[in-house]
Parts: structure tokens; sequence; C-alpha cells
């Protein structure tokens, strides 16, 4: 398209089908399209070829590429499904704010440790038996608990990897959660854990960073949510994963 133009800066990196590119966003702005922000895919800019991700240059600091690619993830997902951009934004924020918040309490040094067995005994209220054994346990939880005496940030899921306040060898769910939602979620979160459980870190301001957790479980998901029969095969997987590593530690 105009691949050999000004917008191009520096290829990032890919994740699924798509292209990371660091683009001129003054430019953008300049001579193809004023109302170009600081990120976008092809569902909400035409101009944007379909398999591409543009996110205009960073001066800052702190690098944001991680979470525009986790937003854009989710907004390209539902507007190719046929939902509005209001809808698809909302819910790309979500998970954007979800990941930024995640991040803050990886980089705190010191954390609340308020484990009492009676809050989690209240929080605990569904063990999915079907993915829960001896050596992993998968519950559905009071997410409006979790918030009001742990996590304000805790949202989706997670799992004792990423939050201190989880008990060892459990993930947990969001009783929020849709149905039709909870096995995606329980499939990132599984290979997140696993992932972690290696020595993975759980991400990086570093787009192309090989060993990101969190990068590698939205791959997956991604993946499974468009192409659905794959789902169980590989949530199997990383139950299994999970379960062999947590029996030998």
């Amino acid at each position: 398209m105009i691949k050999n133009r000004k917008p191009y800066n520096k290829k990032l990196g890919k994740i699924s089908e798509f292209t990371i590119w660091s683009v001129d966003g003054k430019y953008i702005r300049k001579y193809i399209d004023p109302e170009f922000t600081n990120f976008g895919q092809h569902y909400k800019y035409y101009f944007i070829p379909p398999n591409e991700f543009w996110i205009d240059k960073e001066f800052g600091k702190h690098s944001e590429t991680k979470y525009f690619v986790d937003h854009m993830l989710v907004e390209n997902r539902l507007m190719a499904e046929g939902k509005s951009y209001i809808e698809a934004i909302d819910m790309g924020d979500k998970v954007e704010r979800r990941e930024r918040r995640k991040a803050l309490i990886l980089e705190r040094k010191k954390e609340l440790n308020p484990k009492k067995t009676k809050i989690i005994d209240r929080i605990h209220l569904n063990l999915l038996k079907k993915y829960s054994g001896k050596h992993l346990k998968v519950w559905v939880v009071d997410g409006n608990l979790v918030r009001d005496r742990f996590r304000i940030e805790f949202t989706e899921g997670g799992h004792d990897k990423v939050y201190n306040f989880v008990p060892k060898n459990e993930v947990w769910l969001d009783d929020d959660l849709s149905q039709r939602e909870r096995k995606f979620i329980l499939l990132h979160e599984l290979h997140e854990r696993y992932l972690m459980c290696l020595g993975w870190i759980y991400d990086s301001n570093k787009f192309n960073e090989k060993k990101s957790a969190h990068r590698s479980a939205s791959k997956i998901e991604y993946y499974c949510r468009h192409y659905p029969k794959e789902l169980d095969k590989h949530l199997n997987l990383e139950l299994k994963r999970n379960i062999d590593f947590n029996s030998k530690n």
C-alpha cells in the first residue's frame, strides 16, 4: 500500500498473523487521516492493511507497545465478528487496563499478603472438578470480594504466579465471566502460569522478548478464539503441563 512511504518507521515484531509496525503518526495525521491517534488496526482505519497493527513512534521513557497490542488483538477480533467499534473499544480498554494494572503489581517490591483462611473460603465459590485434582485447583471465585479485600485490579482470571494472595497451585476465574468466555480465559491463565513456572517473565517492555509468558498466552488465546475446535486440545495440554510440573515440585 504505502509501505515505501514515510509512515513506516520500524518493524517491531509479530503476534499471530499480525505484523506490528512503528509508524510516523505526525505524517499520517497530516497526509492520510487527522483522526489517527497512538495506535490503530484495519477495522478502525481502512488504510491500515488487514494483517498489520500500527503504533505511533514512542518518545516516552516507558514503552506502551505491549498494552496497545493487547488492546488491538481484542478490538480487531470483535470488529471482524461484526461488533461495533464502540463495543470493541470498550472491551479493548478493559483488557488494556487489566494488563497495565498487572504490570504495576509485579513491579512492586513489597506486597501485602493478607491470606486469611476465612476470606479465601468465602472467595472460593465453585471448584471446577473437571480441571482440578491433587496438584492443581481451578476455582470460580467471587470477583467482587477479591476486588474488595485484595486487589481492585483483579478481572477475568489469575493465578498464584502473578497474585500472591492466590493460594499455591490455584487458578482463579472471576464469577463475572460468561460461560462462553471461561475456557478461553482458563487457557490463557494455564499457559501463562506454566511458562512462569519454567522461569519465563510475565511480560517485558521489549516486544520481541522471547520468554514473555503473557505474550505467548495472548497468542494461543487469540488462535483458539479463531479456531474454537482447537480449544479443548490446547486446554487439556496446558492442564497436563501444569499438573505434571506441580507434582514434581
